[in-house]
């Protein structure tokens, strides 16, 4: 058995906890604040889980762009605030934005609305069932519209693009970090080829095309759950065979999914 690192979290309730998982080891290819809670869930349910970040993330490439609408926002100027991403949240905290309170904040899935309360930001507005983008362009708020920032990742979010563009809704797109690569510890690509490691839980295309490019090809019994229908797609055009989506971008959907799926 390969002798990996694991953090060990201790339940503060005392309330009996069922291992559901107990002899699954579980990779969580991503840090910070998601990959703490999802270890806390797992480990609660038995699962030995290993943090193993596969990107990590680095300043815009255009910097003072990014500043410039960050002003601007600031100022007041725009309407409301549009952020896809618990990363976008950490550019705010990293750059000390102030939101005004004319300005309204949309979190689109539950991670980002997570890291908003965590950050002390407000949310005005989460999609109420379908917590992506494309939920959220079919059921936007009454009263959306003015002037709206997005601030996004090297790319923007297609379908919001898209979306806006129809509606004739004026959003301003900025570039507020590029996601770089990082390469797994030796012992976790043994852990994976050799099927020690049971199941890979992945939050994003970005992490979806950096595991096909380290682990691939994954053995057919790892299983691999995707947090929502966008990145199971990016997974599957990143030649990743998907076992179980996530119904909603949410820490809670993700480990559900992973129960579902062993419980099939």
């Amino acid at each position: 058995m390969t002798d990996f690192a694991i953090r060990e979290v201790t339940p503060t309730s005392s309330i009996p906890i069922i291992k559901r998982l107990s002899g699954h080891t579980v990779l969580i290819p991503r840090g910070g604040r998601f990959a703490e809670d999802i270890h806390k869930r797992l480990t609660n349910l038995g699962a030995q889980a290993i943090i193993a970040p596969v990107i990590n993330f680095a300043a815009s490439d255009d910097s003072a762009r990014l500043q410039s609408e960050f002003d601007a926002l600031a100022a007041g100027n725009y309407d409301w605030l549009v952020l896809t991403s618990a990363t976008t949240v950490d550019v705010l905290q990293y750059h000390k934005v102030d939101i005004p309170d004319t300005t309204r904040v949309i979190a689109i899935g539950e991670t980002t609305a997570q890291a908003l309360a965590f950050a002390n930001y407000r949310v005005d507005f989460v999609p109420p069932t379908d917590n992506s983008a494309r939920g959220f362009l079919g059921g936007l708020p009454t009263d959306f519209g003015g002037s709206v920032l997005v601030p996004h990742s090297e790319t923007p979010e297609s379908t919001l693009v898209a979306g806006f563009l129809e509606r004739g809704i004026n959003a301003t797109f900025v570039s507020a970090y590029r996601t770089v690569g990082m390469p797994l510890p030796e012992a976790v690509i043994a852990g994976v080829k050799s099927g020690e490691i049971t199941a890979i839980l992945v939050s994003s295309g970005s992490v979806a095309r950096q595991l096909a490019d380290q682990l691939a090809p994954i053995p057919e019994s790892t299983k691999v759950i995707c947090i929502g229908p966008r990145t199971a797609y990016d997974a599957g055009q990143a030649g990743i065979t998907v076992s179980e989506t996530a119904t909603e971008r949410s820490n809670e959907a993700l480990v559900d999914a992973l129960l579902d799926h062993l419980d099939a």
